[in-house]
């Protein structure tokens, strides 16, 4: 069974995130969810919120990606995959995530590396574009 993906970032960044991949994979519309951390939103409803989302989590394994370690996102993660099948990644980034909707029929270790490699190898200086004669 493929594993499924949950994204929890500060609003609009998980919502958005997961328009881009719908945009690229409509078809994991039903294993990919997200959570915006709202602004003014208490800390409990979030978690509430997260709660909800991975038991609804049709999948035995969930990865979740996050956008900044020790932010509120993260610490509502930790806390909710706490006890259960699933894998924290904080620095989510669209190519992580696109690598991570594509092989997501991978055991969850070799999709948690292939996560973090995608989240890293696609950061590069780009040189300019050249100039027409």
């Amino acid at each position: 069974m493929p594993i499924d993906i949950l994204i929890i970032a500060h609003a609009p960044l998980a919502s958005a995130l997961r328009s881009c991949v719908l945009h690229v994979f409509p078809e994991v519309a039903d294993s990919l969810r997200a959570v915006d951390v709202l602004a003014d939103e208490a800390p409990e409803a979030t978690q509430q919120r997260v709660q909800r989302s991975l038991q609804a989590s049709a999948a035995h394994s969930v990865l979740v990606l996050t956008d900044v370690v020790g932010a509120t996102p993260c610490n509502i993660a930790q806390k909710n995959v706490d006890g259960r099948q699933c894998k924290l990644v904080a620095g989510v980034n669209l190519p992580m995530l696109l690598r991570t909707v594509n092989y997501r029929h991978e055991p969850m270790d070799a999709l948690l590396a292939r996560a973090l490699a995608g989240g890293t190898q696609c950061i590069v200086e780009v040189a300019p574009a050249p100039t027409p004669v």
